[in-house]
C-alpha cells in the first residue's frame, strides 16, 4: 500500500529529503513523474496511470505536504520501513487504506521507477 499525510502535518518538511522515490511535495507545488527517476516521455505506471514523465501535474493537497501514489514504494527495495514515517514528528505519515500493494508489487514498482 502507498503512504498519505493527513492533515495533522505541521509543514516541517521532515519526509521530503527522506523519500528514495521522490514522492513527495510540498503543498500546491506540482509533481513529475521523473522527479528523482529514471523515467521519460510518455510512462504508464505499473498502477495503470499515463503520465509524461516530465509533464508537471497538479498537486494532490494544496495545504500541507503529500505523497504521489504512483510513486511511493513504502521504501521497500530502500529501507526496512517507510522513512517518512520514521522521521515524522507527528506520525502523520500512515498508511492509506485506498491503496493496497503486496511487497511484490511494491518491488515491480521500484524496478519501474529506477531502471
Amino acid at each position: 500500500m502507498a503512504i498519505i499525510i493527513t492533515d495533522e502535518c505541521i509543514n516541517c518538511g521532515a519526509c521530503e529529503p527522506e523519500c528514495p522515490n521522490n514522492a513527495i511535495y510540498e503543498g500546491g507545488v506540482e509533481w513529475r513523474l521523473s522527479d528523482g527517476t529514471d523515467l521519460t516521455g510518455q510512462q504508464t505506471t505499473p498502477m495503470g496511470n499515463a503520465y509524461e514523465a516530465d509533464e508537471e501535474q497538479e498537486p494532490v493537497d494544496m495545504d500541507v505536504y503529500y505523497i504521489v501514489t504512483d510513486k511511493c514504494t513504502e521504501c521497500v527495495g530502500f529501507h526496512d520501513e517507510p522513512q517518512c514515517a520514521a522521521v515524522c514528528p507527528v506520525d502523520c505519515c500512515v498508511d492509506d487504506p485506498d491503496y493496497r500493494e503486496s511487497e511484490e508489487e511494491l518491488l515491480k514498482k521500484k524496478e519501474f521507477m529506477h531502471l
